[in-house]
């Protein structure tokens, strides 16, 4: 197949059913939401000649606002998260994690009392190492006392970094006792983990074990307000989908990294192309931008409801890139009421808007088509394409760098799916009929 990949686990996707058990805090039965300061604010401690960017309560608090008021909570955005830089530099005299003192005078419990009153949930950050990343203590050696601490403050998630571990072989370790810290508070506290990211670079972690330990899990480097950085992920997820995607499912989800919708890098068709990628592959949203300012297209585009169904399935299949071809990438996702979230991709950089070519039919779950289905765009803009059989044909136009997202759905009062009668081409026959672009 000249220029074609084509991913040869999806059919094992199909019809994978995980078995691995979650972490049974009864938390993150779908992917959190909500919003994360590092990717937009980084470690920005000037509060005396930026006040209104700096790492400060007044920061978050705001932030807090406008998820209130703005709809981001309605939406199903419900987590206000710390990231680095929040802590004083050193433990106070009981051992204890303190915040900057200037910075967080009313202390992370009445932060967490204000976000919480906004109906809302707070979320903090800390290291499993001696140090964090930005060089602020970290928790090794002190997990039950952090997690306690982190109880009594009233903190909902906790994002525990891997920086500075003594030793590697010690990650694991390190997760699982804070893992039993947590839970041994009795406060639900989603635990959202970079074991795997830390580890790849000496072994393939163990899924099973990080399944069991954590409420959603890093496994890629940190993403940067970039479109190279947005694919560099999503590239990273395909080569190694056979080993991420079965662990991840209600409880327990892969996380790709923040959605950088709404800030300076990427074009709007990026946006879209993020969104909807993140949506297939069962992510966690959290975005870090700044919600004061963010633009309307981006803030609507977050908050699109379908879009945000897709990625809230009940049914908690994570999608799976499926087969690249001709600079057309296409993902797939199983969806519930006998439904597939489909994305196209069109990779190229250069040029107007392409049309790919879908038959459903061949699909590997194209079997809901039989003997019909609906096709509705999501993205980028919203647009029923009518009733469809296995063999129909459509149309499909993507910008470059964009992402069109379609929902396919069997029509109900349709009988059940059965094999068509009539002899279905194959993704081989139809990849070499030498149509421009026709794929499925």
């Amino acid at each position: 197949m000249s220029g074609v990949i084509l991913s040869t686990t999806a059919l094992f996707f199909c019809a994978f059913i995980s078995g691995v058990r979650p972490l049974d805090n009864g938390l993150a039965l779908t992917p959190p939401m909500g919003w994360l300061h590092w990717e937009r604010f980084m470690c920005n401690i000037d509060c005396e000649t930026d006040p209104d960017n700096c790492i400060s309560e007044k920061l978050y608090m705001q932030m807090a606002d406008r998820m209130a008021k703005d709809g981001w909570k309605e939406a199903g955005y419900e987590y206000v998260c710390l990231d680095d830089c929040w802590p004083a530099s050193s433990r106070d005299a009981q051992g204890r994690l303190q915040a900057d003192p200037k910075r967080f005078p009313g202390g992370i419990k009445k932060l967490a009392d204000y976000v919480h009153s906004m109906g809302l949930k707070l979320g903090i950050y800390a290291d499993v190492g001696v140090r964090t990343c930005a060089g602020y203590p970290g928790s090794f050696g002190y997990y039950d006392i952090d997690a306690k601490t982190f109880a009594e403050w009233g903190v909902d998630l906790l994002k525990f970094d891997g920086c500075y571990m003594p030793d590697w072989k010690l990650l694991a370790e390190g997760y699982m006792n804070m893992s039993r810290a947590l839970n041994n508070t009795g406060r639900s506290i989603l635990y959202s983990c970079e074991w795997p990211l830390y580890e790849w670079d000496h072994q393939q972690p163990n899924y099973t074990a990080i399944r069991k330990t954590c409420n959603q899990w890093r496994n890629s480097g940190d993403i940067f307000d970039s479109w190279a950085s947005v694919t560099a992920i999503t590239d990273w997820a395909a080569k190694h989908q056979n080993v991420i995607v079965p662990a991840a499912g209600p409880g327990g989800w892969n996380d790709p990294d923040m959605l950088v919708l709404g800030n300076f890098g990427l074009s709007f068709d990026q946006q879209v192309t993020q969104m909807a990628l993140w949506a297939v592959m069962a992510a966690p949203l959290l975005m870090s931008n700044d919600l004061r300012a963010i633009d309307p297209k981006s803030r609507d585009l977050l908050q699109n409801k379908q879009v945000i169904a897709i990625n809230q399935d009940p049914l908690g299949k994570q999608g799976y890139f499926l087969l690249k071809v001709n600079d057309f990438e296409v993902w797939e996702r199983p969806l519930s009421g006998n439904r597939l979230a489909l994305a196209v991709t069109n990779k190229q950089d250069i040029g107007g808007p392409r049309t790919f070519f879908l038959t459903l039919g061949v699909l590997p779950n194209g079997k809901i088509c039989y003997p019909k289905c609906n096709i509705t765009q999501i993205l980028p803009l919203y647009k029923d394409l009518g009733i469809h059989n296995p063999n129909t044909t459509t149309k499909v136009s993507v910008n470059p760098t964009g992402t069109t997202l379609l929902m396919i759905k069997q029509v109900e009062g349709s009988a059940k799916p059965q094999p068509s009668k009539e002899r279905m081409p194959t993704l081989h026959h139809i990849l070499h009929k030498g149509k421009t672009n026709r794929i499925l």
